[in-house]
């Protein structure tokens, strides 16, 4: 019986194990992963914020696999080995395969900014982003203690989707922070920097500019055109413009956040893969160049866009589709068969800023407003029923598409 091998269980390799259990051929998925549950990891800003639980976007594994056909190991993938076929885990050692799908997520990118590691919060799992949330809490009631302004900021690096969803889900939870501090929500600051002067290179001007309006106009400071060059304990430095002996600007606060990119994960350097920031440049059929018996799906994929030439942003959209792409590719390989090259059309893109804001597109139609909200909430939907079924979906689905 041949040996499926999935290391990770975020969107991509999940789905691919969801599809493979469902044909009836002779051979066996082991799945691995850390946590013994997935998550949504397009709503980890709604628990950084607190305005929703961590049980609210993720369900256990074991919940939507079939034990006839999957092994679930909850372990740490330390190396690949593809010329053995062999895996190493941290607690389990070494596992045998015949085929692997690698899908084992993001870490995140500091660039080599001094102190950033250090010095500010990441957010790239449920714990880290549980942690966001504690921390924020625990500034509002020192406040109280100290009347130090500094714990009332809440500065975001980085104005990417991530950081503007987090934005927004901080001004829906001001009031909540303000009761906590004793003050009124204004008195709750909520700053983002970022270097570039146009954000959200996926949207156009105006649709861009519609996001950038949104929110200064729920008082977020958005402070475009700043680099930020050190994070020291409670303080960003940054420089306006891009000369190199700019002056360096500092924001006092005691809650950062670091949003500002992520990379594919160490264990792709690790493995000797061929590499870029943890991302492997694929085939057309999402194997790697070099082994056929390997692939490379979700954010340690690369595969390049033909208009542009350079690799597809990545998102839970794409890795979705990857997943099933990878199941039925290795369903005609397990048979001898000719493999499908992998065509991939967004169906759009739209980011919340909050519970009921919200833009973005639909194919390529421009939305805002209520219905960009709802159309949000559907596509949180959408993955629930993808990824974890019906069940999933009536447990965990977002049905306040009407506020």
């Amino acid at each position: 019986m041949k040996e499926v091998l999935v290391l990770g269980a975020g969107y991509a390799g999940l789905k691919a194990v969801r599809n493979l259990q469902k044909q009836a051929r002779d051979f066996h998925i082991t799945l691995v992963d850390k946590n013994n549950y997935h998550y949504e990891a397009t709503e980890l800003h709604e628990v950084a914020s607190g305005s929703q639980p961590k049980e609210k976007i993720s369900y256990l594994i074991t919940d939507v696999i079939n034990p006839k056909k999957v092994t679930f190991i909850q372990d740490e993938v330390l190396k690949v080995t593809p010329e053995a076929k062999i895996a190493e885990l941290k607690n389990t050692g070494v596992i045998s395969y015949d085929y692997v799908v690698i899908s084992l997520g993001f870490c995140s990118e500091t660039f080599g900014i001094s102190g950033a590691k250090e010095n500010a919060l990441e957010m790239v799992n449920v714990e880290t982003a549980e942690n966001v949330h504690r921390h924020i809490l625990k500034m509002m009631t020192k406040y109280r203690e100290t009347k130090d302004a500094n714990y009332l900021r809440l500065v975001i690096c980085g104005a990417g989707f991530t950081g503007i969803e987090l934005a927004g889900a901080f001004v829906d939870e001001k009031k909540k922070y303000a009761e906590i501090a004793g003050v009124s929500p204004d008195q709750i600051e909520i700053i983002c920097l970022e270097a570039a002067t146009r954000i959200l290179p996926m949207f156009n001007d105006a649709l861009a500019q519609h996001g950038v309006d949104l929110l200064k106009k729920l008082g977020v400071n958005l402070m475009l055109g700043s680099m930020i060059k050190e994070i020291k304990p409670g303080e960003v430095v940054y420089t306006r413009g891009s000369e190199a002996d700019a002056l360096r600007y500092s924001i006092f606060a005691e809650t950062i956040i670091w949003t500002t990119g992520v990379s594919g994960s160490p264990v792709m350097a690790q493995s000797g893969f061929d590499e870029h920031r943890g991302r492997v440049v694929v085939k057309k059929d999402l194997r790697d160049p070099k082994y056929d018996n390997v692939y490379v799906i979700g954010d340690v994929s690369a595969l390049i866009e033909p208009e542009t030439n350079r690799p597809y942003p990545t998102t839970a959209q794409i890795a979705t589709r990857m997943g099933a792409h990878v199941a039925k590719n290795l369903g005609h390989q397990l048979k001898g068969e000719p493999l499908e090259d992998f065509n991939y059309k967004s169906l759009g893109t739209v980011a919340s800023v909050g519970n009921t804001r919200a833009f973005g597109l639909v194919g390529k139609n421009a939305i805002k407003g209520y219905p960009a909200s709802f159309v949000k909430k559907s596509i949180m939907n959408k993955s629930l029923v993808d990824i974890g079924g019906l069940k999933e979906l009536l447990a965990k689905g977002r049905f306040d598409l009407y506020h």
